[in-house]
């Protein structure tokens, strides 16, 4: 069973910085997280769940969404198995529940998703 674990979530004020962490352990066939596309999704009170930051595989090419684009960064580090999200000048739209998520775009033989960790903006 693969597994992902969030870590990083909490209580900012506007303008505030926080690093978002994402652990993945366990494994399954057809699953390597070196070779997996990871991504970071948020999903607000009352709206759809969206996906904000995506790195993939080989060369590290990420993408963001318009509303992070600029103030959010997506890393990996294959040793450690881990992602990470650094935002930066946060606001309070940017309250939400956060989720990683591994996902095989090629196939669609496995989409796993983490518990979640919250983060809220509020002065």
């Amino acid at each position: 069973q693969v597994q992902l674990v969030e870590s990083g979530g909490g209580l900012v004020q506007p303008g505030e910085s926080l690093r978002l962490s994402c652990v993945v352990s366990g494994a399954a066939p057809g699953f390597t997280f070196s070779r997996s596309a990871m991504s970071w999704y948020r999903q607000a009170p009352g709206k759809e769940r969206e996906q904000v930051a995506r790195i993939i595989t080989f060369g590290g090419s990420t993408n963001y969404s318009d509303s992070v684009k600029g103030r959010f960064r997506i890393t990996r580090d294959n040793p450690k198995r881990t992602i990470y999200l650094q935002m930066n000048s946060l606001t309070p739209e940017d309250t939400a529940v956060y989720y990683c998520n591994a996902k095989d775009y090629a196939s669609g033989s496995y989409d796993y998703w983490g518990q979640g960790t919250r983060v809220t903006v509020s002065s």
